[in-house]
């Protein structure tokens, strides 16, 4: 097997008194989807900010492995570097599409923006390509000079993603990318995100609460409770069967609902 791509051990955080991260570690390897799941205040979202260079931990050490598979410790780049990463090798797909997008740009705008943060300049490639990935994401290449908030909720989390994954990014951070949208919504979004990181090999590390999105997306799942990591494995396995009392609960409330 290939060096992971991303790396951490030992991660300790703490709030005051109280444990967000304790002895955490996680390997995410090329092309890979590990889910993170959990209750509210489990540690997953603390985990994702840590390992994408948002907190530093009070211990422990994250490595990122560059496309020449050379090594680096993330939170010992300094904040130029950490941003170019961002814009080049990773890519970050928020709850709330507000948060990854330029409200006040139009929609190929923002598509755009995050090649030329690559270098691209010609203006008739950026619209093509632009073009292009609105038609990927399944909105309406008529919709391309319109503004991101005359769109829907999945409409706006489908843009966020045709923007991310523009740059083809080697590693992407999705926090609850789904969430708050209809049932609907959500599934055609599972398969449209499941479809573009098998087309483009990208590694995904996806925080979730919802068992049945980890299911569909994930090659391997983490558990995780009170800042803990309780059980991972391949996904399947520990869905189908789970060791943990916790992720036996967890299971067995989809299950029930």
């Amino acid at each position: 097997m290939s060096f992971p791509l991303l790396e951490a051990q030992g991660l300790i955080l703490r709030f005051g008194t109280t444990t967000a991260l304790d002895d955490v570690g996680i390997a995410v390897h090329p092309g890979e989807v590990v889910a993170i799941v959990g209750e509210s205040g489990s540690g997953k979202s603390t985990l994702l900010r840590v390992l994408s260079g948002q907190l530093v931990p009070a211990a422990g050490q994250v490595t990122y492995r560059d496309a020449q598979g050379q090594p680096h410790l993330l939170h010992e780049m300094g904040e130029a570097a950490l941003r170019r990463l961002m814009r080049t090798d990773w890519g970050f797909v928020h709850q709330n599409a507000r948060d990854g997008l330029r409200m006040g740009v139009s929609a190929g705008g923002n598509v755009g923006e995050r090649l030329m943060a690559i270098g691209a300049r010609h203006y008739g490639d950026i619209r093509a390509q632009a073009t292009e990935w609105l038609r990927r994401v399944e909105i309406d290449e008529a919709r391309i000079d319109h503004l991101p908030r005359t769109f829907s909720g999945g409409m706006q989390q489908r843009l966020q993603i045709a923007r991310t994954l523009v740059s083809r990014p080697r590693l992407v951070f999705m926090d609850e990318p789904t969430g708050g949208l209809d049932v609907s919504v959500q599934a055609r979004l599972l398969d449209l995100i499941r479809g573009l990181a098998s087309e483009l090999n990208i590694a995904v590390l996806l925080v979730t609460h919802d068992i049945a999105a980890a299911r569909l997306l994930a090659h391997r799942l983490m558990v995780m409770r009170h800042g803990r990591v309780v059980e991972q494995g391949l996904t399947d396995r520990v869905l189908d069967d789970p060791q943990h009392p916790y992720t036996q609960l967890l299971v067995s409330s989809v299950l029930a609902a």
